[in-house]
C-alpha cells in the first residue's frame, strides 16, 4: 500500500508541472543543451557527426548546419515540389523523401511521396534522383550498409495494397551503371488499422532487426522484428499512451522514445523525449527533455550522434502537425 501510495504521490508531482511554466523552453535552457537553428525540423547526423541535415520545413528545402561553427548551407539548389525529410547514407549522400509535384498537403503526403538520392559532391543547381519508388512517412537506413526500411499503405499503392493495411519493406539501394536503384526488395512485415499502422525507424544487431513503431490511433508503440525469423517483440506498449520510437543508440541498447508519459493528455501533441533500454516490455525507461512543462510545447524527433553522445532534436508546438518543428536543438546525453 505505501508503494503504491508513494507510486500515486511522484506520479501527480510530475504531472503538477505540466503546461505551467512561464516562458518558453527555447528562451530557458539548461546547460546541457544548445541551439543549432532558429528554423528547421526532422534532425539526422551525418555519418562523421560533424553536420546535422535537416528541413526547412514540411514541403520545403534540405539544409544542413556544422554542429562547430553553426553555420548553415542549403543542399537543394533547384526548383522542386517540396521535400519532407533529409537524411544520411552510410557513404555520405543525402536520402531524401518528397514528391514529383505539389497537390495539396493530405494528398501529397499519403500518395505522392517518393524517395531519392542526392549525391554528397552535388554542385547547386544538380537535382536529387529518384529511386522511383512511393513511401509512407518515414525510412530506417542502416548505419553499415545500403540497406533501408519502410512502409507503404494503400495510399501509395491502390492497386497493390488493401484499404488499411500497412506493410513494411527492406531493400537495398545499389549502383547500376552509374545509377542508384534499389534491389532484393522484400516484404518484412504486415499489418491492418486500427489495431497497428507500421513505420520503419531503425536498424540494430547488425542489421538482423528492425525497430519500429505501432501507431493504433491516438496511441503508439514500440517494437522490433528479427528480420530472419519474422518473430516480433513488444518493447514498450501501454495501452493508454503515446511511445513513437525515434533514433537509436549505436550500440543498440538503447532507443529515444517521443513519449506522452507525464503529459497532460495521452497522444501526439503532448510529448517529451525519452530514453529506452530496448529489453521486452523494458522497465527502463527514462525523461530526457521537458519542453511539456511550458504549455503549448513539445520536443519531437530526436536523432542520437554516432559516437553516442549527443542526441539532436527540434522544438515544436503542441497545436501543429507531427513533424513541424521551430530550431534544431543538441543536448549532451546523459
Amino acid at each position: 500500500m505505501r508503494i503504491f501510495a508513494a507510486w500515486v504521490l511522484a506520479l501527480v508531482l510530475a504531472w503538477s508541472t505540466q503546461g505551467t511554466k512561464q516562458g518558453s523552453p527555447e528562451e530557458n535552457l539548461p546547460p546541457n543543451i544548445q541551439r543549432l537553428s532558429h528554423f528547421g525540423e526532422r534532425a539526422s547526423w551525418s555519418p562523421d557527426g560533424k553536420r546535422i541535415a535537416f528541413m526547412e520545413k514540411s514541403f520545403g528545402d534540405a539544409f544542413e548546419v556544422d554542429v562547430a561553427s553553426k553555420a548553415i548551407r542549403l543542399l537543394t539548389h533547384y526548383p522542386h515540389a517540396g521535400f519532407l525529410r533529409v537524411q544520411f547514407l552510410p557513404g555520405g549522400d543525402y536520402f531524401l523523401i518528397g514528391a514529383r509535384t505539389f497537390t495539396d498537403i493530405r494528398t501529397t503526403r499519403e500518395r505522392d511521396e517518393e524517395m531519392w538520392i542526392l549525391r554528397r559532391d552535388a554542385k547547386p543547381g544538380d537535382r536529387a534522383v529518384p529511386l522511383d519508388h512511393k513511401i509512407s512517412e518515414g525510412v530506417a537506413i542502416s548505419r553499415t550498409s545500403m540497406r533501408i526500411a519502410w512502409s507503404n499503405t494503400h495510399g501509395q499503392y491502390p492497386d497493390q495494397i488493401s484499404q488499411g493495411e500497412s506493410i513494411i519493406y527492406t531493400a537495398d539501394i545499389v549502383d547500376e551503371n552509374g545509377a542508384q536503384k534499389l534491389a532484393n526488395k522484400k516484404e518484412v512485415l504486415r499489418a491492418k488499422a486500427p489495431e497497428c499502422t507500421l513505420e520503419a525507424q531503425d536498424f540494430r544487431k547488425n542489421d538482423t532487426e528492425l525497430i519500429y513503431t505501432c501507431y493504433r490511433s491516438p496511441f503508439a508503440d514500440v517494437l522490433g522484428v528479427d528480420l530472419n525469423t519474422g518473430q516480433t517483440t513488444v518493447y514498450r506498449r501501454i495501452a493508454g499512451e503515446y511511445n513513437e520510437v525515434e533514433g537509436i543508440y549505436p550500440n543498440g541498447k538503447y532507443t529515444l522514445v517521443e513519449s506522452s508519459r507525464e503529459q497532460l493528455e495521452q497522444n501526439s501533441n503532448y510529448i517529451d523525449i525519452w530514453r529506452l533500454r530496448l529489453e521486452p516490455d523494458s522497465p527502463d525507461f527514462v525523461r530526457l527533455t521537458r519542453w511539456g512543462e511550458y504549455r503549448g510545447f513539445k520536443a519531437s524527433n530526436p536523432v542520437v550522434s554516432p559516437d553516442g553522445t549527443m542526441m539532436a532534436f527540434q522544438s515544436a508546438r503542441s497545436r501543429d502537425p507531427a513533424g513541424v518543428g521551430y530550431g534544431i536543438f543538441i543536448m549532451k546525453l546523459p
